[in-house]
C-alpha cells in the first residue's frame, strides 16, 4: 500500500480535491505499478493564515497580489 499526503491550503473545492486525488492515485499506481485501489491519499489543509512563506503569511501575501 502506498500513502500520499499532500499538504495545502484550504482553497480547493471539494470537486477539485476529487481530481486531484484521481490523478494523483493513478500517477503513482503507475508508477509503482500497482493497483490503483491500494493508493491511500490524504489532503491536509491549512487555513492561509497558518502558512508561512519567508517571512510572511499566505494571507498577507495574497492581500498584496
Amino acid at each position: 500500500m502506498s500513502v500520499i499526503t499532500i499538504a495545502s491550503n484550504d482553497s480547493l473545492t471539494n470537486e477539485e480535491k476529487k481530481e486531484l486525488i484521481k490523478k494523483v492515485s493513478k500517477v503513482v499506481a503507475e508508477a509503482y505499478k500497482i493497483p490503483i485501489q491500494t493508493v491511500t491519499t490524504f489532503i491536509e489543509e491549512y487555513p492561509n493564515d497558518n502558512i508561512g512563506v519567508g517571512e510572511e503569511t499566505l494571507t498577507e501575501i495574497i492581500s498584496k497580489q
